[in-house]
């Protein structure tokens, strides 16, 4: 396997524990692992999209200050 260095925002590394945490994933090595594998699926049925993805406030998804919508 390859090893990949990547820097993420603070709310997404705030999910991936939490998922880990609740028992979704055994790691967050394979978090991420399912994670990627799961968007780049995602990527190839729905091919690349013209829109920018949107901007996400510092504090949480969806405007939301204690709470991350999946």
């Amino acid at each position: 396997m390859v090893k990949v260095d990547i820097t993420v925002p603070e709310h997404l590394e705030m999910q991936i524990a939490q998922l880990v945490e609740q028992g979704e994933f055994a790691s967050r090595e394979e978090a991420l692992e399912d994670i990627l594998s799961a968007g780049i699926r995602a990527y190839k049925t729905s091919g690349p999209m013209d829109e920018e993805e949107p901007a996400y406030e510092e504090d949480g998804m969806m405007g939301h200050d204690d709470e991350y919508v999946f």
